[in-house]
């Protein structure tokens, strides 16, 4: 029996917003692999990267004053200090902007960064280039969030499509209350997350380094430096 809990452990949960994708693979690769047997092995190998894709993971958050958590695992692909998006409606004055990139086998649902409520959620049509260009922050498809914090920041959060990815999913509306670690959407199949944060915040990660949605501190509301010195060894 203890065999059997440790499996169901280690399992991560789906997503409910993968059921369908997982069954679709799932009959395609039946149906295809009853005519070709080669091609039944392709279609499996593909309904498990596809329940990957989907899966949801338990998350244990840091909570303390200041922190800014990761909404995204993936790879910091840029710091740095860049006007926002108008549509967010955080003025013209450059804000510490983190990017966290996520490739095909990262786990795509995206967690709140801070706690507060949802003060405003905008959709910007675009284009689909590769997510990890910095260009793709204003052309890229998107959907922007902010959420006002406790303290009364204003945090700014951008879900970006990419390359592959054609549609940016939302959980949560206008008006609600988010907790730190709170998931929020997700992206369907590739993406970037962007967040900004007040000039002032200072960055806890390096660009390249690996995050996890939910776990990974990003920046402290406090200050500090905007990137930390990283040895990679």
């Amino acid at each position: 029996m203890s065999i059997l809990k440790s499996i169901e452990n280690a399992i991560p949960p789906i997503h409910p917003e993968g059921h369908k994708f997982i069954a679709i693979f799932a009959v395609v690769t039946l149906i295809v692999g009853w005519f070709v047997t080669p091609l039944f092995w392709i279609g499996l190998a593909l309904t498990i990267w596809c329940a990957l894709f989907f899966r949801d993971p338990v998350r244990v958050t840091p909570v303390a004053p200041g922190l800014v958590i990761s909404p995204a695992d993936g790879r910091v692909s840029h710091i740095a200090l860049v006007v926002p998006p108008p549509e967010l409606g955080l003025g013209d004055r450059p804000r510490l902007r983190i990017c966290v990139f996520m490739n095909v086998f990262d786990c795509h649902v995206n967690r709140a960064p801070v706690a507060g409520r949802v003060a405003r959620i905008v959709y910007r049509p675009g284009k689909f280039l590769n997510a990890e260009l910095d260009k793709a922050s204003e052309d890229n498809e998107r959907s922007g969030m902010v959420i006002t914090t406790p303290a009364g920041l204003d945090i700014g959060v951008v879900q970006i499509a990419g390359l592959i990815a054609r549609r940016i999913v939302g959980f949560v509306r206008e008006g609600e209350t988010l907790a730190i670690g709170d998931r929020f959407g997700l992206i369907r199949f590739g993406s970037r997350v962007d967040v900004y944060l007040p000039e002032t915040a200072g960055a806890r990660v390096a660009v390249g380094q690996h995050t996890y949605a939910g776990e990974t501190v990003l920046a402290d509301l406090a200050g500090g430096p905007i990137a930390p010195v990283v040895r990679v060894s």
